[in-house]
């Protein structure tokens, strides 16, 4: 045993450098739908060798200690992973990217609580930077979980007190952490993460419910951040390697989601879209017209269309329709009509939510399509059947100039013969503003549960002997 720990840890840069390329194609993998569990195959390898080469590598580890954690971690996280409802994916992740800002905080304290061991100033900067990303990803991250989870204290906060208070904040902790970094005063590092962790939540909390997936994709780069910081402090190469992966990775996907949105990182962070009282655009309370069908109207109509694109939104996961919609699906490929999704890259409440709802019902990939791919197609579209979405098909974006989401790219469903939109009422959507879409004359509002609507619509397709 003691030959074959020596041999791990005389080639623990070769080992490392193995699950690094792992954790590289751990990310090429994730990429798609179609290679998605190759690429979690790839990323349970990469961790595996990552976690034994360092317990050979560590100086007197408390064995009992670490895999109790680890083994209680396995269990809670397998039980979650089995349990969680897709509605609840959003604010689940959220709440594990707090939990990678806590392990950053905590091992950050317990470096500088070491007394045996001397901090240079280098050390000291990689503390002080670890420690602030970890806390501000740690109270942001639990922020992002209870304004997902609709919970009664993640309260949008609004009033020209907040940037004020944000940016004293900001000082506060840059100072502290001077302070700190100057003369290696343990009271100064404390200040400074305990304004950190403030600081997080009065960065997130004025944020709107519409930019809440540009948000968590944001929080999955600082919890990468945070992992390579840990990497640092405790001079592990491997952690380093992939918390980068993760923090650069999550930051392009935020870039290319605000992209999506047509407003920059800034814009998002510090401006905030739906986070108004009275926001231009909305609705004024006058009464508007609608149009109201059934789900037999709507399984008439598909059935005997040529063309029939499906833009699925968080209704349809909020009604847990996916396997629905499938069977939908499938029912009117058999009536020979092209049937398609439409998917914008914002739709739902984290990255790729949409897709993962549709993976999960085993929806043929190549009828996946991205907003860029198929908004040429909508004009030639006989029927679009709207699930549940709102921002994303909303024409404000690009015909009101006043609206909070004018410029943003949507999903042209307009240019279709026929509109089909599922809604449980004519209330708005995340963003909280009212789409005129609803109001169009070729718009059939259908209102009801997504499932159920979607149910009948397949019972009154085949019901009609098609």
């Amino acid at each position: 045993m003691n030959d074959f720990s020596t041999m791990i840890a005389a080639n623990a840069d070769w080992f490392y450098l193995v699950g690094a390329i792992l954790f590289v194609l751990t990310l090429r993998g994730l990429s798609s739908p179609k290679t998605a569990i190759r690429g979690n195959r790839f990323g349970m390898a990469a961790m595996a060798i990552a976690v034994v080469t360092t317990f050979f590598l560590a100086e007197g580890p408390v064995l009992w200690l670490i895999i109790g954690a680890m083994v209680l971690g396995a269990v809670v996280g397998m039980w979650k992973a089995k349990t969680v409802a897709m509605t609840q994916m959003p604010e689940t992740v959220a709440l594990m990217h707090s939990f990678v800002g806590l392990a950053a905080v905590a091992i950050a304290l317990a470096t500088v609580l070491h007394t045996e061991q001397q901090h240079g100033a280098v050390a000291r900067v990689e503390l002080f930077i670890g420690c602030f990303i970890g806390a501000i990803t740690f109270s942001a991250s639990v922020f992002a979980f209870g304004k997902l989870a609709a919970k009664s204290w993640a309260k949008t906060l609004v009033g020209g007190w907040v940037k004020p208070v944000q940016a004293l904040l900001f000082i506060a902790m840059i100072g502290f952490g001077g302070v700190y970094f100057v003369t290696d005063s343990l009271p100064a590092f404390y200040a400074m993460a305990v304004i950190a962790v403030i600081f997080g939540w009065m960065w997130i909390a004025p944020i709107g419910g519409g930019d809440m997936p540009v948000v968590v994709s944001l929080l999955n780069s600082f919890s990468g951040w945070a992992a390579a910081g840990i990497g640092f402090t405790l001079g592990n190469s491997m952690l380093i390697i992939a918390g980068s992966l993760v923090g650069s990775s999550g930051a392009i996907l935020s870039y290319i989601m605000c992209k999506a949105m047509n407003r920059s990182l800034l814009n998002v962070l510090f401006g905030g879209m739906g986070t108004s009282a009275v926001a231009a655009g909305e609705d004024t309370g006058a009464p508007k017209n609608y149009k109201a069908g059934s789900a037999e109207d709507a399984g008439f109509l598909m059935a005997n269309a040529s063309s029939v694109v499906i833009v699925p939104g968080y209704g349809m996961a909020q009604g847990r329709a996916q396997n629905a919609v499938k069977e939908l699906y499938e029912l009117l490929k058999e009536e020979g009509v092209n049937v398609r999704f439409a998917i914008h890259p914002v739709a739902g409440r984290m990255p790729g939510h949409m897709n993962v709802l549709l993976a999960e019902a085993d929806v043929p990939y190549d009828d996946i399509l991205e907003m860029d791919e198929i908004n040429s197609d909508f004009a030639s579209t006989d029927v679009v059947l709207v699930i549940g979405a709102n921002d994303v098909v909303n024409p404000s974006a690009k015909d009101d100039p006043t609206s909070p989401i004018f410029g943003m790219p949507i999903l042209e469903v307009t240019k279709a013969q026929t509109i089909m939109v599922i809604k449980r009422s004519m209330s708005t959507g995340y963003a909280g503003l009212d789409n005129s879409l609803f109001y169009m004359d070729k718009t059939m509002m259908i209102f009801g549960d997504a499932k159920k609507m979607v149910e009948e619509m397949v019972r009154s397709i085949n019901g009609a002997g098609h």
